[in-house]
């Protein structure tokens, strides 16, 4: 998953083709899965299934968000008792671990967004960066499609886009991620979806959207803002959002006022022309009381609001997808916010299921993002202590090495501006081959508790040629990179990589250490808060795939 993924080089234009060919020619029977779904022991059932996907977030990031609740001098959540809702969660219920890399005969170590979400979805062995497809490319049925057979009603929440690999593995089936467009026809075309709360109108709008006024005024008449229609990413002239509405009895919001209005229990919102406000912006606004999006808390709770209405019972899906964002790019103050405001999803849907017997709860994510962690240093060594404990037999109290002081927790939240903002500062056109030291000292020294001199911030300029250039591949074609010092093998994203240099200079100061600009093969903690007979099941070494499948078993 990534800000700017495009499609994946490995795919040959054969495979491509055909997959092309499939997508025009299947469109009319994906309900039916060609590869029959496993059985599992019948564990319990329930009527509500809700899954929340925290995306990137291994141990790492939950211990990143424990941490500063329960140790912050000045945490927000010092007001609450220190607690955050996934502690709550897991006081009520059951923990486990799950294991995420790709399933099956074509397998690997790590795994991406689409895979991971597929297997969630379905239960089912899947390939990297195929969407809603088993391991050898074939149609699945995923649990929201299960729920739509059995009469329930289906949401889809994300900050990021609803057409993003997560939210899509639930409602799509593709060759590859990057068919966004296709994926849009899809979510609204299926009859699967009843509730889609996300960013991402660039893919709902038509072709010509900044030179077609007609659109533009029906846009404007709708109630929505000229940066939700700023841009498209289709490619022909479908008005998605013009055929929600008036084919398929879709309400319409785009920002939080007019969802707080939707009536009717089919809803399209769409806040953001790409991704929603990243996790800093967000705790801005909320503290000067002027967001005009919707939180991903009050996305949750107008779903649940919805949803709950049918007698049949429903299935929901939830993601915090910015936390693999930051992790990305290495920025743990980004991270820490987007960690704090998916807890606050969380906590709406703890509130609402926790005095209720009917409904599954599965937190967990679909992989950790960035190799994140808190180390020891050899750097800002602690002066020693006398301390007056009768076990110190009068010598001093001096650590070896520098462990970290809790002070750290927050000033990393005090961060004002992600690490794409500070790049932008820069260069507005994101021409980084002339940058300099200054300019990266002055932007970092505004933004961030962490100062760096202009000899620090040079190394976030240089750049080097690239040496695993590849022609015709949407990031290894340049052939410039920024300059990474160490495992530059596994820092991808092209001139994103001035942001992870940004970590690198300040991450000393931070106690924190980065291990990578991708994903990691860490396993991912579950949360599951229901039933005891269904819950405990979760409480285990798994694999996604297995999470898969008992959410499945459970849904009836």
């Amino acid at each position: 998953m990534h800000k700017k993924m495009m499609l994946a080089f490995v795919i040959s234009s054969l495979f491509l083709s055909g997959c092309n060919d499939d997508n025009d020619k299947d469109e009319n029977i994906r309900t039916e899965a060609k590869t029959e779904q496993p059985t599992t022991e019948n564990i319990g059932t329930v009527k509500n299934v809700i899954l929340m996907i925290g995306d990137g977030m291994g141990p790492q990031q939950v211990g990143l968000l424990e941490e500063y609740a329960r140790r912050a001098p000045n945490s927000i959540y010092n007001s609450t008792g220190n607690k955050t809702a996934l502690s709550k969660i897991a006081d009520a219920g059951d923990i486990g671990l799950s294991l995420t890399a790709p399933f099956g005969s074509n397998g690997s170590l790590v795994v991406d967004s689409a895979c991971s979400a597929t297997q969630l979805a379905t239960g089912i062995a899947a390939g990297s960066e195929m969407i809603g497809l088993d391991n050898d490319g074939n149609i699945v049925q995923t649990i929201l499609e299960k729920a739509k057979s059995l009469g329930k009603a289906t949401g889809l929440i994300s900050d990021v886009r609803i057409t993003h690999a997560t939210p899509a593995a639930f409602a799509s089936h593709q060759a590859h991620r990057s068919f966004e467009d296709k994926i849009a026809v899809e979510l609204i075309e299926s009859g699967n979806v009843d509730v889609l709360l996300s960013g991402g109108a660039r893919v709902f709008l038509p072709a010509d959207i900044k030179e077609n006024a007609a659109t533009q005024q029906l846009m404007s008449d709708l109630g929505a803002s000229s940066s939700i229609y700023k841009k498209s990413k289709r490619k022909d002239s479908r008005n998605l959002i013009l055929e929600a509405k008036e084919d398929y009895g879709f309400s319409l919001a785009f920002d939080n006022a007019q969802l707080q209005k939707v009536t009717g229990d089919k809803v399209l919102g769409l806040f953001a022309n790409s991704l929603m406000s990243d996790g800093i912006a967000y705790h801005a606004c909320k503290e000067a009381n002027t967001c005009t999006q919707p939180s991903l808390r009050e996305m949750t709770i107008t779903a649940l609001d919805i949803l709950s209405k049918d007698e049949d019972g429903f299935f929901l899906m939830i993601e915090g997808g910015q936390i693999d964002w930051a992790g990305h790019i290495n920025d743990a103050g980004w991270m820490l916010h987007e960690l704090v405001k998916f807890d606050e999803a969380v906590e709406a849907v703890y509130e609402w299921v926790k005095d209720r017997d009917d409904t599954l709860v599965v937190v967990t994510a679909d992989h950790e993002t960035g190799g994140f962690g808190f180390s020891y240093s050899r750097k800002d060594l602690p002066e020693e202590k006398i301390l007056d404990g009768d076990g110190m037999a009068g010598n001093a109290y001096k650590p070896l090495y520098n462990f970290g002081p809790l002070d750290n927790l927050d000033r990393i939240y005090k961060q004002s501006a992600t690490f794409y903002d500070m790049m932008t500062a820069v260069n507005a056109d994101w021409d980084f081959s002339n940058t300099t030291g200054q300019q990266w000292a002055d932007v970092v020294n505004q933004y961030s508790d962490y100062k760096v001199t202009v000899d620090q911030a040079a190394a976030i300029a240089e750049r080097e040629v690239n040496e695993y250039q590849v022609d015709g591949h949407p990031y290894l074609g340049a052939s410039e990179f920024p300059k990474i010092v160490d495992f530059k093998e596994f820092y991808v994203y092209g001139d994103d990589l001035h942001a992870d240099l940004i970590g690198r200079a300040i991450a000393a100061q931070q106690n924190i250490v980065w291990g990578t600009g991708t994903h990691t093969a860490s396993p991912v903690a579950v949360y599951a808060f229901g039933p005891k007979n269904i819950t405990k099941t979760f409480s285990t070494m798994q694999h996604h795939v297995d999470l898969g499948q008992k959410m499945m078993a459970a849904i009836k």
